[in-house]
């Protein structure tokens, strides 16, 4: 990547910010032909791209340049790389012409696609395997944007590390102004936060109307899709199932499961919804593990938007409240977990035994998460629950916990209590 240093002055946008996931693509362009950048738009692919490219192809904003690929894909590879080609799923047949050119150049780093929408044709396409990376890039941390202190490291804390860090200065009110205007790297902090709210509205009814038909070519009623975001939204960071979701989408039961699952799986590939997988582990009890994921958006802001909600009605209904902020600490130990090589996902056995998330190192480290608004009454019930996830796990299996961890909104300390359970607020969490 050291060639790449004189592309950076000249692509490089303007106020760009760097992002955690700069290191997994740059060892990406290093080992593999090509990178390819997926997430929610306006989550900072381009960007993130341009900072890395050394020549660019933007498909959405170059119609001359998208019949030109559509017509002979091949010419619109030709140029210093690493390429870029942005959205390139507008011009399917691209896939198979980097593929090509990489295999025929044999050389790594040799272009960068990004692309908002997964073709529903995925699964039939030919292999990347070994010759295209994915990245998924998320929308900004807290950590990225500067919100967070970074004291508390989930590298670290997957290493056993101790954990002590003094006060932030953030409390429950910022944290629910952070979960309202999202980690967009479009809105910088002069843009009001109802402002954001507003534009993210819209932004919801365009993928209703028209961005959701690139995945698959299906016409759907935009306004079952909004029903249909609304009632995630009320279910958000909940395992509620289709029956549920359908019936608070379409009170008239014109909504029906499967064709919920339809569109749950549209706005998945659209990166709108980024759903949280069980734990795949080995309990010490027979009581059999919950298998549905819970829901989640790629973003908190996109429920809040979707409910009409703002910062001054969540603060007046800490139960809707509690669960948003649980998924915007979601949002944030994936991008932390991604950098460490590691995954999140949910916990809980039909005996009532939960954590909000299980940070899987993939090499026996794991550790357990609960997350609370704040209050000691709240951090006592979520250390005991945690406790109890620890004595359900088959640690002769999965290994020990590395740690089992309270987030919370509340200002306070970063720190460890006499039964090993650590408490750290969001606003100390970093990579």
């Amino acid at each position: 990547m050291g060639g790449n240093n004189g592309a950076r002055q000249t692509l490089t946008p303007a106020g760009y910010r760097s992002r955690i996931a700069e290191k997994d693509a740059e060892r990406a362009l290093g080992t593999a032909r090509a990178l390819l950048i997926e997430g929610p738009k306006g989550c900072g692919k381009t960007w993130l791209a341009k900072h890395l490219a050394r020549s660019e192809v933007l498909l959405e904003h170059d119609p001359a340049a998208r019949a030109l690929a559509e017509a002979e894909p091949h010419r619109v590879l030709e140029g210093p790389v690493p390429r870029l080609l942005d959205e390139w799923q507008l011009v399917p047949a691209l896939w198979g012409a980097v593929r090509g050119t990489g295999d025929a150049r044999g050389l790594p780093g040799q272009f960068i696609l990004t692309g908002s929408a997964t073709p529903a044709d995925d699964l039939t396409r030919h292999s990347g395997a070994l010759r295209i990376r994915r990245l998924a890039l998320r929308t900004m941390s807290l950590a990225e944007r500067g919100w967070s202190t970074r004291e508390v490291s989930l590298a670290g804390l997957l290493r056993g590390d101790a954990v002590a860090a003094g006060r932030t200065g953030r409390g429950v009110p910022e944290a629910v102004d952070a979960l309202c205007r999202g980690g967009w790297p479009g809105f910088d902090d002069s843009v009001p936060t109802a402002h954001i709210v507003d534009a993210l509205r819209s932004y919801l009814a365009d993928m209703a109307r028209t961005d959701i038909r690139q995945v698959d070519g299906v016409a759907r009623d935009p306004v079952r899709v909004r029903a249909l975001l609304r009632s995630v939204a009320r279910n958000v960071s909940t395992a509620a199932n289709l029956n549920k979701l359908a019936s608070e989408a379409s009170p008239g039961a014109s909504l029906g499961r499967h064709s919920v699952r339809a569109y749950l799986d549209a706005l998945e590939m659209l990166h709108v919804l980024e759903p949280l997988t069980v734990w795949p582990t080995h309990l010490r009890s027979r009581s059999p593990l919950l298998k549905s994921p819970k829901h989640h958006f790629s973003d908190p802001s996109l429920a809040v938007a979707a409910l009409r909600a703002s910062p001054e009605r969540l603060l007046a209904d800490p139960e809707a409240c509690g669960l948003l902020f649980e998924s915007l600490v979601i949002r944030d130990l994936r991008v932390y977990a991604q950098a460490a090589g590691a995954e999140v996902f949910a916990f809980g056995d039909v005996g009532g035994t939960e954590a909000d998330a299980i940070v899987d190192g993939g090499d026996g480290r794991w550790l357990a998460v609960e997350v609370k608004l704040g209050g000691s009454k709240q951090i006592e019930q979520a250390a005991r629950s945690l406790l109890s996830v620890k004595g359900k796990v088959d640690e002769t299996k999965m290994g020990a916990a590395s740690k089992l961890l309270v987030v919370t909104a509340a200002d306070g300390y970063s720190y460890e209590r006499p039964d090993g359970v650590a408490v750290a607020p969001m606003s100390a969490l970093g990579p």
